[in-house]
């Protein structure tokens, strides 16, 4: 279910509160061939399902980054902001991928707001914590901690 805030001031009351997790996404070859092109990231465990079944994951894997770019549509159900002019990504202060993301399972996004704080220009910044797992999974497949910048 997604949260929904009406401006700052209930942004702000979000710190330290779950938001819960997204519905499940499965990851397809045709994303991660994609991916792949994008990036120019053509190593076999990602691309070459033949010769993938017989590597160490017995099948393709995400690319680590394709995982981490996912958190932004995955994120975008947990939460819903109104009343703002804008929203930026502000970075990331850590990001591991404790387990590989095989072709063909679902992931999905769970996140807390660890920080809310004021910034210049009417604004604040959001520090939440970020877990991606696997269906049937035991590590999570990413583990990160974004920052984002609201403005009214």
């Amino acid at each position: 279910m997604t949260v929904t805030v009406n401006g700052l001031d209930e942004l702000k009351a979000l710190e330290g509160k779950s938001l819960g997790h997204s519905d499940w996404m499965e990851i397809t070859q045709e994303q991660v061939n994609t991916f792949a092109d994008a990036t120019h990231d053509h190593q076999w465990i990602h691309v070459d399902p033949e010769r993938a079944a017989t590597g160490p994951f017995g099948s393709t894997i995400a690319h680590g980054y394709l995982t981490l770019a996912l958190v932004i549509p995955l994120f975008n159900e947990l939460l819903a902001i109104n009343g703002v002019r804008m929203s930026v990504n502000y970075g990331l202060e850590k990001v591991r991928f404790p387990s590989p993301v095989r072709v063909g399972k679902k992931i999905r996004l769970t996140g807390t707001v660890v920080e809310v704080k004021e910034v210049a220009g009417d604004g604040v910044q959001m520090l939440l914590d970020f877990t991606v797992v696997m269906d049937g999974g035991g590590k999570p497949a990413c583990v990160a901690q974004a920052v984002y910048r609201h403005y009214a």
